[in-house]
């Protein structure tokens, strides 16, 4: 384990930097223009303005060396200011989103062990029957659906048509005559993305749990008179759920990713929508930021369930060739 950790160690500024020249050149590369951005399409602002503000945010500058001056701050421990938002410091800026991103997927992430765990389950005690058939259907068809999409059919259904929930936001408990937590405005985002990320799990209980079931001390204990519940919550599940640890940090990465468009079409006050923000009016001190934070997270959660396989599962734990 300590040698997995530090291999990780050692290896996460490499990641690291590579994700950032990517995503630099992609905006290097991309047809907006931050100046053109920033001022304002139809402003009379003169070319000695634009050329003085690109002068300011080093744009004058070949790219490379934009790039490596601004790797001199990071490694200083700066990010930089942000364009977007009115010159204010990266680290500041993504402080002040990171809590309610974190909120919203860490619910969304609750919302899909939970129901996958449920669902695959009574999937499998039920299996070929009309409730497993209506699992895998929906599930598959959950796995091609985009966020987007079933985004825009709960607002129609529970916003627009039965008018159930508030269409978007979120009530901000900082806010002076905001005094209690309203629920209402979770509702709709932490159910979007929970159900486009949860069909994995939940066709993943149930193939493994099936699987499982096949095994030769499975079938000893039913042949020894051992109760099929019994069996299910004590051998199989368990063996079943271990493979799964492996997977989190991978799927991880895709509830950040999915709660973008999430937090952009239900104008939720987090890093998603602050990132899709900073994409469009080219903000590269905040894109990177963004980006920097979430493959970290991406890197550390891997890392985590490398380590909670290991320990869940004697059998692998022997030394790293």
């Amino acid at each position: 384990m300590i040698k997995l950790i530090l291999c990780r160690i050692f290896t996460l500024p490499l990641i690291l930097f590579g994700v950032a020249a990517f995503t630099f050149t992609l905006v290097a590369l991309s047809p907006f223009d931050p100046i053109r951005a920033y001022v304002g399409a139809e402003t009379g602002v003169s070319k000695a303005t634009k050329a003085e503000i690109a002068r300011e945010w080093g744009l004058d500058q070949p790219p490379l060396q934009q790039f490596f001056t601004w790797l001199g701050h990071i490694v200083k421990g700066d990010l930089g200011n942000s364009r977007l938002v009115a010159g204010r410091p990266v680290l500041e800026v993504i402080g002040s989103r990171l809590g309610p991103s974190v909120a919203l997927v860490g619910c969304a992430f609750i919302a899909v062990l939970i129901g996958g765990l449920i669902l695959g389950t009574f999937a499998v005690m039920f299996r070929d029957s009309w409730f497993d058939w209506c699992v895998r259907s929906i599930g598959y068809v959950m796995t091609a659906a985009p966020s987007f999409w079933v985004a825009l059919l709960l607002l129609q259904v529970f916003a627009v048509q039965l008018r159930w929930l508030p269409a978007g936001g979120t009530n901000d408990l900082r806010a002076p005559t905001s005094g209690t937590l309203d629920l209402r405005y979770w509702i709709l985002p932490v159910l979007t993305l929970a159900v486009t990320q949860q069909s994995w799990f939940t066709l993943f209980v149930r193939n493994s749990l099936l699987e499982i079931s096949r095994e030769d001390y499975v079938q000893f204990s039913r042949a020894h008179g051992m109760d099929e519940l019994a069996v299910l919550f004590r051998h199989a599940l368990p063996n079943a759920l271990l493979p799964f640890a492996t997977l989190i940090g991978s799927h991880l990465g895709e509830l950040m990713a999915g709660s973008i468009l999430v937090e952009t079409i239900f104008d939720w006050p987090g890093l998603g929508n602050l990132a899709q923000r900073a994409g469009l009016s080219a903000d590269l001190p905040l894109l990177l930021g963004i980006t920097l934070l979430g493959s970290f997270f991406v890197i550390a959660g891997n890392l985590l369930a490398d380590l909670l396989y290991r320990v869940l599962d004697p059998r692998i734990r022997e030394p790293l060739e």
